[in-house]
């Protein structure tokens, strides 16, 4: 299960822009190429061991990829290669 702890690290290994949109959550906004490709919801609670359940679906893959790249194991540039092979328009 993806936490609190593991979406900030994707954010930043996306080199993800936070910006805050509810008293709840920050949402961390993807861009290439100057245009918006993913965002998705940090909760902002206390509890770190809060779910993030949302953030594979929000970043177009799998829960295990979004687990590699918590694990850093995958990085942006991987990332950006699996949406493309996976027919996102990115570019």
């Amino acid at each position: 299960m993806l936490n609190k702890t593991h979406a900030l690290i994707i954010a930043k290994k996306l080199e993800a822009e936070i910006a805050k949109k509810t008293n709840n959550h920050d949402i961390a906004k993807v861009f290439h190429n100057g245009k918006l490709i993913a965002k998705f919801g940090i909760r902002r609670g206390s509890r770190k061991d809060q779910g993030h359940g949302h953030i594979p679906r929000e970043l177009h893959t799998s829960p295990h990829v979004c687990k590699e790249m918590a694990d850093c194991r995958i990085q942006r540039k991987e990332w950006l290669e699996i949406l493309r092979e996976n027919g996102q328009e990115i570019d």
